[in-house]
């Protein structure tokens, strides 16, 4: 019922009874009693966590008296929130639960939600779990709000990462429980890396269930979601993945056994988004190499086309270069010099100033956003040295990645590298570190790789004019999957 400009605005995506339920029982598996727990909710929005937990807590203390059960929840159920109406609805739903689980027993559950920004809230009480569904999108922190996140920041600050610092605070240090139903970004994107060490050191995961399907949740969401169970001083650094399909009234789960998270703290996870993808994901954390060893750095295309509208040309001069737009690199991994789309001109101006634009060096193009329904993430296709050579220099829009040989023999060779970028498994691999439509350099050049000497397969095979499923069964045998 919200309006969607102010549930984007400010993160809303509230959480639906059968994802409460299922990070609940995740959180109870972690250890959390809910006979004694002290249970914090820091960012209550509709209260969809609170009458939950307090329906468990009811449950184990059947026996009590009401009022006594009523008395007990209240000193140990707190929310935080930052909207008063929500508040207030929190507040009203969290009565409400209580009078139908006791079947109308009286006594006031009292101020259990307090209405306040929780990032700047003081308060030195810590809780055996901190539960929720914290809001999503970048904020931007005052000098003072920074300073008590200060640790797990890189960048800008996304509000859901700042709210996992939170809960680390406020998480008791001797085995705190943190519950939360989280984006996947965290896992493996630059702006992240900080966060990732505080809970190497401070609260590894004991269980992630990733949502690989989901239907009528969190709408307008592009990124991927989790369930996400921390425990604070846990020190073994191998969560239990599962992975769930979910709708508004039911979840099923797939179970998909321990994965070891990467020795450097600060590393992207490599975790399967599906079953399949277990054995892959495994075999990915022993791989050493990575695209430097291949022998190639990876760069954003330099021309941000709208800051020079005026130096667009629909016809070459001494004067211009050709622009590689994103279009260029088709989704069969095909390279074609296009210019489409609206407001895309095939030729650039170059001022004195611009010769920073200029790209000499045939490389393999990526593109750098894709959308939710493409089949593949990774999409890419080889810019041939002889189409560069032709034009003396190029120039390339920064909706695509560019992969750059840093050496003039690179162990692998453009083209091998295009085609195996372009295959099945490749994809795979990636989405076991990336759970955005983006594709940032940063992931692409942390994504773990066969030894190069292996490339020489496919190099071979690409000498007989192969089909797309003879590179993909190719490059699958060169990652050791069927």
């Amino acid at each position: 019922m919200l309006p969607s400009e102010m549930r984007s605005k400010g993160g809303v995506y509230y959480t639906p009874p059968a994802l409460v339920g299922r990070l609940l029982d995740a959180a109870e598996a972690a250890g959390i009693d809910w006979a004694t727990a002290h249970v914090l909710d820091p960012a209550c929005g509709g209260g969809a966590f609170l009458g939950p937990v307090a329906s468990r807590m009811i449950e184990h203390l059947r026996g009590c008296n009401r009022r006594v059960i009523v008395r007990n929840i209240a000193t140990r159920l707190r929310g935080l929130e930052i909207d008063p109406f929500a508040a207030w609805m929190s507040q009203t739903f969290l009565a409400a639960t209580l009078h139908s689980a006791l079947d109308g027993a009286g006594g006031s559950i009292g101020e259990a939600i307090t209405v306040c920004d929780s990032l700047t809230h003081r308060s030195c009480e810590t809780f055996d779990l901190v539960i929720g569904n914290p809001p999503y999108g970048r904020i931007t922190l005052t000098k003072e709000e920074r300073e008590p996140f200060r640790r797990s920041l890189f960048g800008h600050a996304n509000l859901y990462g700042v709210f996992l610092d939170l809960a680390v605070h406020k998480a008791k240090a001797d085995g705190g429980v943190i519950a939360y139903v989280t984006p996947t970004s965290f896992l493996s994107g630059e702006y992240f890396k900080n966060l990732r060490g505080l809970l190497a050191a401070e609260a590894n995961p004991v269980s992630l269930d990733l949502v690989s399907e989901r239907t009528g949740i969190f709408d307008g969401v592009l990124q991927e979601t989790m369930l996400a169970v921390f425990r604070r001083g846990e020190q073994v650094r191998s969560p239990a993945v599962s992975f769930v399909e979910a709708t508004e009234a039911k979840l099923s789960r797939k179970r998909g056994g321990d994965i070891a998270l990467p020795e450097d703290p600060q590393a992207p996870w490599v975790l399967p988004r599906s079953p399949r993808a277990v054995g892959l994901a495994r075999r990915m954390s022993a791989m050493p190499d990575r695209l430097a060893d291949w022998g190639y750095k990876v760069s954003t295309g330099p021309l941000v086309w709208n800051r020079y509208k005026e130096q667009l040309r629909t016809r070459a001069s001494r004067s211009t270069v050709p622009i590689i737009w994103a279009e260029a690199v088709s989704a069969d991994g095909e390279f074609l010099l296009r210019s489409d789309r609206r407001n895309h001109l095939p030729f650039l101006h170059l001022e004195a100033s611009d010769e920073w634009l200029r790209v000499k060096r045939g490389c393999v193009l990526l593109q750098r956003t894709t959308a939710k329904e493409q089949a593949r993430r990774l999409v890419a296709a080889e810019l041939p040295q002889g189409v560069v050579d032709e034009h003396g220099s190029v120039t390339v829009e920064n909706h695509l990645n560019m992969l750059i040989p840093l050496v003039e023999r690179p162990k692998v060779d453009t083209q091998t590298l295009a085609a195996f970028m372009n295959s099945a498994v490749a994809d795979e691999a990636f989405r076991c570190i990336s759970g955005s439509v983006a594709v940032s350099a940063y992931e692409i050049e942390s994504l773990a790789l066969p030894p190069h000497e292996d490339m020489r397969q496919l190099s071979i095979v690409l000498r007989n004019h192969p089909t797309r499923i003879e590179i993909d069964r190719t490059c699958a045998e060169i990652y050791g999957t069927p």
